[in-house]
């Protein structure tokens, strides 16, 4: 049986220069993400597109987003294989394109992860552990676009705790 998720949040537009949006470039393109009880995101447009590039943009959300959701679920999932995880780094690209009109949309996201593993690890088990995610990460699930990655591997010298 399934279980209705709600997921709530708060954006405030904090770009009104005195004039509202009466002209294109009367106002900035900035906003906040404000979620009760967590720290404020401060937020822009793409830079591309006029944005802040010191602040985050909706395409960096999702992005950060879908390379969360995969590392929690390896993080999970790798436990359950036997597969211990002692560091975790991702690098990830979402490509896009844009149409003459200015619409655009992500094509698709590729996740770089840098995974340090414990010393005797089985790297094809460590490995398979990605298939699994697409499965169950509740981003990657909902996007449009397909989301692939392409894992490096460093094993520790040393087994944790020794």
């Amino acid at each position: 049986m399934s279980h209705a998720h709600d997921f709530d949040a708060k954006v405030v537009w904090t770009g009104n220069l005195g004039t509202g949006n009466e002209s294109d470039k009367g106002y900035a393109r900035t906003w906040e993400v404000r979620t009760e009880g967590k720290p404020v995101i401060a937020c822009s447009n793409d830079p591309l597109l006029g944005g802040d590039p010191r602040l985050h943009n909706p395409e960096d959300m999702l992005i950060a987003a879908i390379s969360a959701c995969h590392m929690l679920w390896y993080l999970h999932l790798a436990y359950e294989a036997g597969v211990v995880v002692l560091g975790y780094e991702d690098d990830p690209v979402g490509h896009g394109e844009s149409e003459p009109s200015g619409a655009g949309r992500f094509v698709s996201a590729e996740l770089r992860p840098r995974i340090t593993l414990a010393a005797g690890t089985d790297l094809a088990r460590a490995d398979a552990v990605h298939s699994e995610i697409a499965k169950v990460c509740f981003i990657a699930r909902s996007v449009a676009f397909p989301v692939r990655y392409k894992a490096r591997y460093k094993i520790a010298s040393v087994a944790p705790g020794a």
